[in-house]
Parts: structure tokens; C-alpha cells; sequence
């Protein structure tokens, strides 16, 4: 648990009360120095950090000089699977909010990732705050180091959402090869990348968040994806680092893939607050269900015609060319899904500090893993709404997990439910007492639930479930991930081919090998404390 020193929180450095572009406070700089902090905090320093994470967090909403009442936040794309996923999510959010705004005025919901823009006045005085939508432009950072992606982007439906100038790409690509990206891209981009990051930041209101979109196996999005990390700490150590990543199945067919993975393993445990870990084979393995539901023919189930989810055609897609659309689309609402409560009114409404606050305990410990329900939130497949009870009970089995892994058999520090729809509060703790007996939370956190309604479904359901667990059955991934890399790294494989590049040394390798080492011995502790006995807790009594 990082600690917060409430009088370097109530006095910036050098008396000045806000800092010069580019300059951190002194505070920022002592809460990097104690990230590596382990042992759980008492109850009560715990609120007392909560508050103080809070202030440091919301200290660019401070620049408004009043308190927003909604946050905007900045998606960055790095590489081609970022890129493809983002491209999902744009049009997915565009079409909830054109669901939800049928008036089409710029609305706080709207803002969270859009820009309103009048084209017609050049330059950055463009940009509407209220009154009727003109052009939205969306809050992101486009970065490949290949340009066929983002070309396709900017010939396809969505061209007209993106800026030109929040595009960074180069023609050569990263070679699958995590140092090219790192290293030589990194240094290389890096005062453009910064650019374009101040300018998306300076172009919101109440920045609270950079949400990060990048594959572990490729070369640009491991290795740029990670680079982009630590310069997102050092020039705005306020703002949250959301991490989505997509790791590499065991068949993939990069044979580097291990060698990427593990090397950026070490830069999100250093330097992301949250990570969403996304396993390509599960991903397949749930469109593969829901080709199975469609094709059985069973209580009317149809695809809608144009899906995202068939071809050009017209006809259902077989799965023997991978259905990286729809498994793209999957990603694509679990993001949604999280920002929910920041976009749109709910009676219980959770914000990301609270995600981050409530469910990472530890500093390292900040992966979090996925399930959504139903399903079919493609919102392209005609199904029959399942149950809410239902939905609650498939939310933790493991055919509903984004990542391979089954939570119910493992153990949980602690687990948020974000439910969206017509769905109310008594259901929500009906549901919650119902599932405990069947959960193990660790002995210190026997209470970890953190919950949250928005009123707001997604487009075509009554209601839907996002849960985050931070839960040690993400243990096998990064083990399964570590066993690949020691086979080919034994062999000095393909070693060569990154320590040609300048700054790369075989000690990057064993460190990051050690750091990922670390990380599962971490998990591996928890999981031996699965037999101890809950502590009984003494209470406050309060003398009548």
C-alpha cells in the first residue's frame, strides 16, 4: 500500500500551488520511492491513504479550479492489435451514446471520451464545451510503427472521430522484436509521444486516466507500449495508468512472443497501477460459444445481418479464419463496461480510484482478471437475456473469464461488481450474500467486495456484469508465460537478434525473468494462506 505524508499533501513544493509544465512535486517523487511497501495497513491508515491517493489523483482536476463532477480520460493505441481494439471501441461507444443521447447535445456522459469540435475554426480554438454536437473527436493517441492499420483506420466508416494530429507512425515496424520497440522507438519518439500527450491533456477538463491498449507478443505494442508506461509516469504521476493486455495463446505464431512478453511483464509491474490481462485463446474460446448458441438453432438465437460478427457476405463466419473482429469487440466492452459509472448517472456510482484503491492491495498484485456477462455483449447477437441471477453465478465460472483461469477454485484479495441496467441494490447484495460460501477471500479482507450500478445497459440488453477479481488464478498464465520463455532462453534462441540492438544486454533478460519470478512467488505466498484460519476481528464498541 503506497503512504501519503498529509502534510506534503497539503503543501506543494516550494509553496507554489500548482506546478510548472513538466515539473513533478515533491511528493510525486516520494510515492515512486515507496511503491515496493508489502505488509497490509490497519483499517485506519487505510482510509487515510485512500483519501490521500485521492487528492494526489485528482490534483489536474484542480487546475479547473472546482471540483468536476465527471472525469475524462485518454485512450492511447500502441501497435496493431491496440489499434484494431481500439477501432472496436470507438464505434461501440459511439453507438451507446448515440443510444443515450438522442437529442445530440454535448453532454459530461460525452465528454468522458470525446472532444466537440467546430471544424470550420482552425487550429485548437475549435472546441465546444456545450449546446448542440458538431464534430466529436475522440480523446486518443493512435501509435504503430507500421501504417497499414492506422491507413485502414482512416479510410474506414470511423476517419472523420480521430485527429491527424494525435497519429504517430513510422513505416519499418518493430520486427516482432520487444528491444526495436523499446529501445530504439522509444528514444526515437519519445518528445513526439510526449506532444501529443500534453495536448490531449490540455484538451480536458478533469483528466483522471490514460487507458493503454497494447498486444505482450508483437514488437511495437510490448515494446513501444511499455516504453509509453514510463513517460506516463514521469510527466503525469497523478493520473491513473489503465492497462489492457492481450498475451499471446500458446500456439502463436511469433515464435519472439516469449521473449516480448516477458520483457514487458517487468514494465507493468513497475510502472502500470491496473492491469487488465486478456488471453487471446479465451477470447477465441467465447466466440466459439457463441458460433455454437447460434448455429444450434436454440430459442430463436440469430445473428443480425451486417454484425460485426459475420462477413461481407451476409452469412455466419467460420472460425477457421480467426474472428479477430468479434473477439476485438469483446475487449472493446469490457472497457466500456468499466467506465460506465464515470459516463453516465447511476444510484451507485464507482469511480476508478476507487477500482484502484479498493481492489490492489499490494503494489505489484495489480492484475486484475475479467469476466463479463452475458456473453453476447456484442450487441450484434439476437439472444435471450439471461436470468440476473444467472448472470451473477456465470460471472465467476470460468467460461466467462477473459483470461484462462477459474476464480471460484483460488483466491481472492478482492473483487468489484459493476452492473449496469434495471437492476437494484437488494439484488445486488441478494446475489453477493448468495455467491460468498463459495468464495475464498484471504483472511485480512474477508469483506473485499466493491460495487457499482449504472442505470445506463449496453446497447440491445436490460442489464449486464463486469467483474474485476484481483484473484492468484492469474498465477497459471504468468507461469505457463515464464516456462515458454526459459525453453527458448536456454537455448539462447533468436537471442541475437535483440542483443544487436544498442542498450539491450542478456541481464535485461534475467532481470526480467527474476522480476516475473518474484511476482508468482508473491502469488504463490497468498495461495498458502488459503487454509488458515479467518481472524476474528475485534470490533469498536461503542459504550451507550
Amino acid at each position: 500500500m503506497v503512504t501519503v505524508r498529509r502534510s506534503a499533501l497539503a503543501q506543494p513544493c516550494d509553496g507554489k500551488l500548482f506546478p510548472e509544465p513538466g515539473e513533478v512535486l515533491s511528493y510525486g517523487s516520494d510515492l515512486r520511492q515507496r511503491r515496493d511497501l508489502r505488509s497490509p495497513r490497519p483499517l485506519g491508515e487505510l482510509r487515510l491513504c485512500a483519501r490521500g491517493i485521492q487528492r494526489r489523483r485528482g490534483f489536474i482536476s484542480a487546475l479547473s479550479g472546482q471540483r468536476c463532477s465527471m472525469t475524462q480520460s485518454v485512450i492511447v493505441q500502441v501497435g496493431q492489435c491496440g489499434n484494431q481494439i481500439g477501432c472496436c471501441f470507438w464505434d461501440l461507444a459511439l453507438r451507446e451514446h448515440a443510444a443515450v443521447n438522442q437529442k445530440g447535445i454535448y453532454d459530461e456522459a460525452i465528454s468522458s471520451f470525446f472532444r466537440n469540435v467546430d471544424t470550420r475554426v482552425v487550429g485548437d480554438g475549435g472546441s465546444i464545451s456545450k449546446g448542440k454536437i458538431c464534430s466529436l473527436k475522440a480523446r486518443a493517441v493512435l501509435i504503430d510503427m507500421e501504417e497499414g492499420v492506422v491507413n485502414e483506420i482512416l479510410q474506414g466508416p470511423l476517419r472523420d472521430v480521430f485527429d491527424s494530429k494525435q497519429l504517430i507512425t513510422d513505416i519499418s515496424g518493430s520486427g516482432n522484436n520487444w528491444a526495436v520497440g523499446h529501445k530504439v522507438f522509444g528514444s526515437r519518439y519519445q518528445e513526439e509521444i510526449l506532444e501529443k500527450l500534453r495536448k490531449s491533456a490540455e484538451h480536458c477538463d478533469c483528466l483522471q486516466c490514460f487507458f493503454v491498449i497494447h498486444s505482450m507478443g508483437g514488437g511495437t505494442g510490448s515494446g513501444l507500449g511499455t516504453y509509453l508506461l514510463k513517460v506516463l509516469e514521469d510527466e503525469f504521476p497523478e493520473v491513473y495508468r489503465f492497462v489492457t493486455s492481450v498475451y499471446p495463446s500458446g500456439e502463436d505464431d511469433v515464435i519472439t512472443s516469449p521473449y516480448n512478453s516477458i520483457l514487458a511483464m517487468k514494465e507493468l509491474n513497475e510502472h502500470a497501477d491496473c492491469v487488465l490481462p486478456i488471453d487471446n485463446q479465451s477470447l477465441f474460446d467465447i466466440i466459439s460459444k457463441i458460433d455454437l448458441v447460434v448455429n444450434s438453432g436454440k430459442l430463436g438465437t440469430t445473428i443480425k445481418p451486417k454484425s460485426l460478427v459475420t462477413s461481407s457476405a451476409g452469412t455466419f463466419k467460420k472460425w477457421q479464419e480467426k474472428p479477430f473482429d468479434a473477439m476485438n469487440n469483446i475487449v472493446a466492452n469490457l472497457l466500456l463496461s468499466l467506465t460506465s459509472s464515470a459516463r453516465f448517472e447511476g444510484s451507485l456510482n464507482m469511480d476508478l480510484n476507487e477500482i484502484s484503491m479498493n481492489l490492489v492491495p499490494f503494489p505489484q498484485l495489480h492484475y486484475l482478471v475479467s469476466s463479463l456477462t452475458p456473453l453476447y455483449t456484442l450487441a450484434d447477437v439476437n439472444v435471450p437475456p439471461r436470468r440476473l441471477d444467472q448472470m451473477f453465478s456465470d460471472a465467476f465460472s470460468k467460461d466467462h473469464q477473459l483470461i484462462r483461469a477459474d476464480p471460484k477454485h483460488s483466491l481472492y484479495l478482492a473483487c468489484a461488481l459493476m452492473v449496469r441496467g434495471n437492476v437494484q441494490i437488494s439484488d445486488l447484495r441478494r446475489n453477493i450474500e448468495r455467491l460468498k460460501p463459495s468464495l475464498q477471500f484471504v483472511s485480512w479482507n474477508q469483506e473485499g467486495w466493491k460495487t457499482s450500478l449504472c442505470s445506463v445497459p449496453p446497447v440491445g440488453h436490460s442489464h449486464s456484469l463486469l467483474a474485476l477479481a484481483n484473484n492468484t488464478c492469474v498465477k497459471p498464465t504468468f507461469v505457463e508465460l515464464r516456462e515458454r520463455f526459459l525453453r527458448l532462453y536456454k537455448k539462447k534462441a533468436h537471442l541475437h537478434h535483440y542483443l544487436q540492438i544498442e542498450g539491450m544486454e542478456e541481464s535485461c533478460f534475467t532481470e526480467a525473468e527474476s522480476s516475473l519470478s518474484a511476482l508468482i512467488r508473491e502469488y504463490n505466498q497468498l495461495d498458502a494462506t488459503k487454509s488458515m484460519p479467518v481472524e476474528d476481528l475485534p470490533r469498536l464498541s461503542v459504550a451507550v
